[in-house]
């Protein structure tokens, strides 16, 4: 009996085909890729929302004094100073002197209060994030050289209690303002986009 072979007829069996696998791992990858920088994109703007509610919180306890760390009654708008108390028991540093003159000045309460609103502000609506950045970390050089971690001893020969000669949370404040504002922390969860589009900001990229 003659047996007829049929040339066009499947065997049953198959290779693998490493093309679409490959497709696959790479169709699999991306979404990997896009899930994570989803989740990137939800903690640096969960991490903005937190840092600019510091900044405001603290504004409004120091205007009008909700008794945290500006007692009842001590507040900007009862004619406390928010920059004397702090500015004046600076123990240590080489400005030392410097921030004893500027303590209670009225253009230093303007400044600090209009710098603690302008960052918060910023962070919490996600723009202007370069220009907070920029005034943030001048105010938290500031405030790091007011406390001076370096010093082991005050002015008046007693213990400084620092932690650390060099870091302390001014200076992770400051880094996380550079680093909101270099991944455009507020095109999530905010208005960088639609602060980005305007035409002002286009052409002054510093507003960023």
């Amino acid at each position: 009996m003659a047996v007829h072979e049929h040339p066009h007829r499947s065997s049953g069996f198959h290779l693998p085909s490493f093309r679409r696998a490959g497709a696959a791992a790479r169709s699999g990858s991306a979404v990997v890729a896009t899930d994570t920088h989803i989740a990137r994109a939800y903690v640096l703007a969960s991490l903005r929302l937190l840092t600019g509610f510091v900044f405001l919180w603290a504004f409004l306890d120091k205007t009008f004094g909700f008794g945290y760390a500006t007692p009842s009654g001590k507040g900007w708008i009862d004619g406390g100073s928010p920059t004397k108390g702090f500015l004046s028991s600076v123990a240590a540093g080489p400005m030392e002197s410097t921030f004893h003159t500027w303590a209670g000045d009225t253009w230093a309460d303007w400044l600090f209060m209009l710098g603690l609103l302008g960052v918060g502000l910023a962070l919490t609506a996600g723009v202007a994030l370069r220009l907070a950045a920029v005034a943030g970390t001048a105010m938290m050089a500031l405030m790091w050289m007011a406390e001076w971690p370096p010093a082991k001893h005050l002015s008046d020969g007693s213990v400084s209690m620092s932690t650390n000669p060099f870091a302390d949370y001014h200076l992770i404040y400051a880094v996380v303002l550079i680093a909101l504002a270099v991944v455009a922390a507020g095109d999530t969860l905010g208005l960088g986009r639609l602060w980005a589009r305007l035409p002002f900001v286009r052409t002054n990229g510093w507003l960023r």
